[in-house]
Order: C-alpha cells, then structure tokens, then sequence
C-alpha cells in the first residue's frame, strides 16, 4: 500500500487545526476583549448606570458560561472547545470588574488609595483574582471594598465552580466520543 498525498496531509491539517482552535483563537478572544475594554466607552456615574454595567456584565458572563457549555457538549473537539471557553469567560469577567473599578475611581476619587486609570484598573482586578494583593492599590471606601469583596466571592466561583462546570462538560463530550 502507498501512501496517498491526502494521507500525509491529514496529520498536518490536525496540527494547524489544533493550533487555529487551541491557540490562536483563545489569545484572539482575549486580545479582542481586553482590547474592547481600553476603547469602549464606559458609563459616567456608578450608581444606576455603574450597578447595571456590573449586572449585565455578570449576567453576560453567565449566560456565556451556559452558551459555552452546550457548544463544548456539541463540538467534535471538546478539549479545544472548553480551552476557548475559558479564553472567553475569565477574561470576561475580570474586564467587567476593571471597567467597574475605574467608573468607580473616577466618578467618586479616593474609593482607592490609588488614582485608577484603565490599565492600573486591570491591574488591581488581576492582583485581587490571583490572590497576591501587593498593597500598593486598595479599596477605601465602602463601596469599593463592598464590589471588591463581590469580585473576591465571584473569583471563587469562577475557579471552582465555572472551571469544574467546563472541564465535566469537556469530559463528557470526550467520552460520547468513544462510545
């Protein structure tokens, strides 16, 4: 038997394709977001407008989980599928955070130690979700530490339970696989 050129192709389609679906896609999507969140416009007040923004946004992130999930339950490649997901979702939710932080900062100054723009915004919103908080921003007010402390319980949810929701999902697509 010889090998066809179709034959030695498909090795090499599999490879571009896990790259395109596991790698490129994943920083696509969380190029795009982060680059969604420096150039759209943002709210001027925290109180209605600022809550809804967090609201939605939360909303939004859940409703992406649920989106996700049945596409990784549906998709011929549920690893790629559920790497893609969470591409999407974590990004999302620490950008909703970000975007409410300096709303916050600038609608009501001196809720943080420090003055947050949109960059030391994503900054303060990843040191709070890796657990590190070097000190150097910190919430002062009330209503900063009252959404910090919803972004602490939220970041808990999302690496417990989120993660865990994707990764069974990941996990049961794989194994209809082999049945």
């Amino acid at each position: 038997m010889t090998s066809g050129p179709s034959q030695e192709l498909r090795p090499r389609r599999r490879r571009v394709r896990f790259l395109l679906l596991g790698v490129v896609r994943p920083l696509l999507t969380v190029a795009l977001l982060v680059a969604a969140y420096y150039v759209l416009p943002v709210g001027q007040r925290l109180d209605g407008g600022g809550m809804a923004l967090l609201i939605g946004g939360l909303a939004l992130v859940a409703l992406l989980v649920v989106w996700e999930v049945r596409n990784i339950l549906r998709s011929t490649y549920p690893l790629l599928q559920g790497v893609q997901a969470l591409a999407l979702v974590v990004p999302l939710f620490l950008l909703v955070f970000a975007d409410v932080y300096h709303v916050l900062a600038v609608t009501q100054p001196g809720s943080f130690t420090a003055v947050l723009t949109k960059t030391d915004a994503l900054y303060f919103v990843v040191t709070v979700f890796a657990t590190v908080g070097f000190g150097d921003i910190a919430a002062v007010t009330a209503t900063a530490r009252i959404l910090v402390t919803l972004q602490m319980v939220g970041d808990l949810i999302v690496v417990g339970l989120v993660l865990r929701v994707i990764v069974t999902a990941v996990q049961r697509r794989r194994d209809q696989g082999r049945s």
